[in-house]
């Protein structure tokens, strides 16, 4: 390597490697967002006003499945699920007692939703102006990423192309009414814990952005109208210099295939930001306490790599929901990064080390390695069509888990300095009545609202689904009414279907 090609652009500069602002965290912290949500809308507001207390700068709300699944509580599929995963919300009532107390002007709110998106994007919404919140500066991020539920969860609903039309119908409302609200977070974060290398967390990710970009294009939406509120989100991973070169690549791919490929002008549309949460899958059961040394060397990772928020895992998470104690030290690590490390004195501070310049690039080459492939094949769409994104995912799963099975990969207190004693570390439980007062609190609704005035607004939410209307007015007049997410859901499944996987 040329002594030339070590030294990098400056932090702030195309292609902005080393980082999207000139002074990174020097001006401005990341913002601490801890990721939450569980039983009813009472008991996660509870939680959300204890991490506020504590020094969250940030809200990250978990739906539990039958919420992203676009199922009220008292659904027959939602039985057993109801509150487990995440908070049950179904009505614009729950929103406002989840956010009770809760100022909408002054917090971020990211909600982790792609499905049914739009319609807890309404039910937000609703809540902000109820608040008197200036909605041309509400702050926060959705989720709203349907292409990487096809291949790396599976909480979709509609089939692809129904599902993008309405991304591209909430990005386009959003651009007017919601200016400074981001949009969709595009996730790296789910394709990388079901178990894709880092380069190809990197190249499935852009390659889900190229197919939303595109959708809005042939939508009628300029880039530079919509791209700007872009976000996306990332796994940060054990391997601790993979990840940081990682993240600088991911800057610089973009602002490349922003500018190149699609004619981004806005400076704006061309820098990266992303949202980032320690690795789930590397959690262990066993010993779990050693998982607060995992998620620390991960968060110091997405620190050096410059990413926007985070996220800091429970060490108690390979167990159940984290305690409200583990919450606290999760967030207590970030803080210890922010104010007692000394990293953020320094944007990029491995800029120019030979490695890390060796492997930025080589992560980036092996990413548009995929790109190109997939753009062979006709796109995002018919990659996911064929399977071909999820195999290979599935195939680097199958390596690391014949690695770790082999002894060639060590995980502490798994395959190596294992432990017979079994960990007495607390564990969450949820409260056993809580699916039945869901139950209880979804019929009352039903029963006390304008009935009349749901079904006409469920009806026009049926009827500009069958046109090439803008859903999400009707959306939102239909959660004003009181209609449940179960029943907006429904009147866009009566035209656009439900997605089957035939992989």
């Amino acid at each position: 390597m040329h002594p030339e090609k070590m030294q990098p652009e400056k932090p702030g500069e195309f292609p902005y490697t080393r980082g999207i602002y000139p002074d990174m965290y020097r001006s401005r912290l990341w913002t601490m967002r801890q990721y939450a949500g569980f039983g009813t809308a009472e008991e996660s507001n509870r939680r959300y006003r204890y991490l506020l207390s504590q020094g969250t700068t940030g809200l990250s709300v978990a739906f539990d499945l039958p919420t992203q699944m676009g199922f009220d509580p008292d659904h027959p599929l939602a039985a057993g699920e109801v509150g487990r995963v995440g908070v049950s919300i179904a009505s614009v009532a729950d929103m406002r007692r989840l956010f009770d107390g809760i100022s909408l002007d002054t917090v971020s709110t990211s909600m982790t939703i792609n499905a049914t998106a739009a319609i807890l994007l309404a039910f937000y919404v609703i809540v902000a102006r109820e608040q008197s919140a200036d909605l041309q500066r509400l702050s926060g991020t959705i989720q709203n990423d349907i292409l990487k539920e096809y291949v790396a969860r599976g909480t979709y609903i509609y089939p692809p192309g129904p599902a993008l039309r309405i991304i591209t119908d909430l990005f386009a409302w959003a651009t007017r009414e919601i200016p400074e609200w981001n949009t969709i977070s595009i996730s790296g974060y789910h394709i990388r814990e079901a178990g894709s290398t880092a380069a190809q967390e990197l190249a499935f990710t852009f390659a889900n952005a190229i197919a939303y970009i595109e959708a809005a294009i042939a939508a009628g939406l300029s880039v530079d109208s919509f791209a700007p509120r872009l976000s996306f989100f990332f796994n940060a991973h054990s391997e601790f210099l993979t990840e940081i070169a990682k993240f600088r690549a991911a800057r610089r791919i973009y602002a490349i295939l922003m500018r190149d490929r699609f004619g981004a002008k806005n400076e704006r549309s061309q820098m990266l930001r992303f949202h980032t949460q320690t690795a789930g899958s590397t959690l262990t059961a066993q010993q779990p306490e050693v998982n607060l040394v995992r998620t620390a060397l991960e968060a110091m990772a997405a620190v050096m790599g410059g990413t926007q928020s985070l996220h800091t895992n429970g060490f108690d998470e390979a167990l159940g929901l984290p305690t409200e104690h583990a919450a606290q030290l999760a967030l207590r690590t970030q803080q210890v990064i922010a104010y007692e490390s000394g990293v953020t004195g320094v944007p990029d501070p491995f800029g120019g080390s030979y490695y890390i310049e060796e492997l930025t690039g080589k992560l980036e080459q092996e990413a548009l390695a995929y790109i190109r492939e997939i753009d062979a094949m006709g796109g995002t769409l018919r990659a996911i069509e064929r399977g071909f994104i999820q195999a290979e995912i599935q195939k680097s799963a199958f390596e690391y888990q014949k690695e770790v099975e082999s002894g060639k990969r060590i995980i502490v207190g798994v395959n190596r300095f294992r432990e017979n004693d079994a960990s007495s570390v607390p564990v969450f439980r949820l409260d056993p009545q809580l699916e039945n007062s869901r139950v209880e609190s979804v019929r009352e609704l039903r029963a006390n609202r304008d009935s009349a005035t749901v079904a006409q607004r469920l009806k026009d939410v049926e009827a500009a689904a069958k046109s090439s209307e803008n859903l999400m007015p009707h959306i939102l007049s239909a959660a004003e009414s009181n209609a449940t997410l179960g029943e907006i859901s429904d009147a866009m499944r009566r035209v656009f279907g439900e997605y089957r996987d035939a992989h």
